[in-house]
């Protein structure tokens, strides 16, 4: 932010202003202050830009659909604001001055980001070609997603989505700045800022390497695993605490070998001897590990949706998050 100084400031606003007809200088004082440029000028750009394309004054305003004295006085105004003549007059036309011409390349740069602006958000809302910024587990990225985004959209063919895979933690902060309309986490939050439904349950299994003692087994108690070695996502990831809260109803903490980022990576450090995980099915068998169901305690991870509370939802949005609704149950494809 630039810091004025008030004094130098007034001295620049106290400039002499040429006034429509008038040879005299008349000064003039500024009365707006420094932080308030834009929400001042603003009103009167695009009439600025109306006058420096006619140069006339008369046909400008019939442009814009104004009287022609209002014009004329809003320009007046804009020139006693900016203590700057931009306009040289010539009876009934006008011509720019240097200043002007200055002003001008600036503004009409200025609009034309405006007019960008304008069409940008007005066609991400488009209730048939809008967008959705959409976020989701990576662990959901090579199923779930594509078939909810393509049953979707049969229904709404031209909608766009801004997809982002991430972990719980980093998604939610993302929905709180604004850069996610919804998405699909787990644990489900529960805070106050945040709207948050349940939309199904994921069962977890034990997943050990296919030469391990227990890769004979089909089920297992998870407390039989006390002490071997584990792989798992690393600290802010909701599947480990799901992890670390699951081994701690099973009467043990975790002796964590390896930390990473994404299960299947994790599978692969399991297939390679290095520990076992508690992880979700994997979208396609994995060679080299056996996938063993826990029944106690009970491993699930529920799967929800989440949305900044009061925020106002484009019609794409909506349409997409009653969609997610309606699947409650359906989420994911169960093995």
């Amino acid at each position: 932010m630039a810091i004025i100084d008030p004094v130098l400031h007034e001295r620049r606003s106290q400039r002499p202003l040429s006034s429509p007809g008038n040879e005299k200088d008349i000064p003039v004082t500024a009365d707006v202050e420094a932080d308030s440029w834009a929400a001042t000028l603003t009103p009167r750009l695009a009439q600025f830009v109306a006058v420096a394309r006619h140069e006339h004054v008369t046909r400008a305003a019939q442009q814009l659909g104004m009287p022609q004295s209002t014009l004329s006085r809003s320009m007046a105004r804009l020139e006693h604001d900016l203590g700057v003549a931009l306009f040289a007059r010539h009876g009934r036309t006008v011509s720019l001055t240097a200043a002007g011409r200055t002003f001008l390349a600036t503004v009409d740069r200025a609009l034309s980001e405006v007019d960008r602006a304008a069409e940008s958000v007005r066609a991400d809302a488009d209730p048939a070609a809008g967008k959705v910024a959409f976020g989701f587990l990576h662990t959901m990225g090579s199923e779930t997603v594509p078939e909810l985004i393509r049953a979707f959209r049969t229904d709404h063919p031209r909608v766009r989505f801004q997809l982002v895979q991430n972990y719980g933690e980093a998604m939610i902060e993302r929905l709180r700045a604004g850069d996610l309309d919804l998405c699909l986490t787990s644990p489900v939050p529960d805070e106050p800022d945040l709207v948050s439904r349940r939309l199904d349950e994921q069962k977890l299994r034990l997943v050990v390497p296919d030469d391990h003692p227990l890769a004979t087994r089909k089920r297992i108690r998870l407390a039989e695993a006390a002490g071997e070695l584990f792989v798992t996502l690393e600290p802010g990831y909701g599947l480990r605490r799901i992890t670390d809260a699951l081994c701690a109803e099973a009467g043990f903490t975790p002796k964590v070998a390896f930390e990473g980022e994404d299960p299947e990576t994790l599978r692969g450090l399991v297939a390679a001897g290095l520990g076992v995980g508690l992880l979700p099915p994997p979208a396609v068998p994995r060679p080299g590990v056996v996938e063993l169901t826990v029944t106690a305690p009970r491993a699930v991870r529920e799967i929800g949706v989440a949305w900044l509370d009061g925020h106002p939802d484009t019609p794409p949005v909506a349409a997409f998050k009653k969609f997610l609704l309606s699947r409650r149950g359906q989420l994911l494809l169960h093995r």
